[in-house]
């Protein structure tokens, strides 16, 4: 028997507005599988919408840090956040987008022991501290940032990167959003 991939209606490819299928389509095709998201998402056509739209002006910039380090902030918060969708499906882009098949596990596990340099250790310790202490941000923080490298828009980028999937987390939670088996493999080989 196969569990369910959420908690949320999971509609029918075929019913859903022109653009939500033809997107869900060209991932399937990109891919070779339909992440649970996607599916997850489909049902609210607008929150699916909004919510890509969003991801996607977070994620796939090529600007300021790159789509590696990106992909590291999504892995820690999600590790912090319990949220097994979002370290399974992410850890498979961060494995391939770093091209290091060890490094997602080291950012779940214990960013602060992963393999990565000293800059994305105070990348990856602000996002944490955004997580869980947005309220306690301070100058100290921002400068601490630019000391390590990083200019405003990088330091926008990683708070935004990190509250984005903070309600991500948290909506993956809440349906029991399943990660798909075929993210397990990804980026091993």
């Amino acid at each position: 028997m196969t569990k369910p991939i959420a908690r949320t209606p999971i509609p029918d490819i075929a019913s859903l507005p022109d653009d939500i299928r033809d997107r869900i389509l060209t991932v399937q095709q990109k891919s070779g599988f339909i992440p649970n998201v996607f599916l997850m998402l489909a049902h609210r056509p607008a929150e699916f919408r909004a919510f890509m739209a969003y991801h996607d002006t977070l994620m796939d910039k090529s600007e300021g840090i790159t789509k590696a380090e990106r992909e590291m902030i999504v892995v820690a918060v999600s590790a912090l956040n319990q949220c097994q969708y979002c370290v399974v499906a992410h850890g498979a882009i961060l494995r391939i987008r770093a091209r290091n098949p060890l490094i997602a596990d080291q950012v779940a596990a214990n960013w602060r022991k992963a393999d990565i340099t000293d800059k994305q250790k105070a990348m990856l310790d602000f996002a944490i501290k955004v997580t869980l202490r947005a309220n306690e941000v301070n100058d100290a923080d921002h400068d601490a940032l630019r000391a390590a490298g990083f200019d405003d828009e990088a330091i926008w980028d990683i708070a935004a990167i990190a509250a984005f999937f903070g309600m991500s987390n948290r909506l993956a939670n809440v349906t029991s959003l399943r990660p798909n088996d075929e993210f397990y493999a990804m980026g091993r080989a």
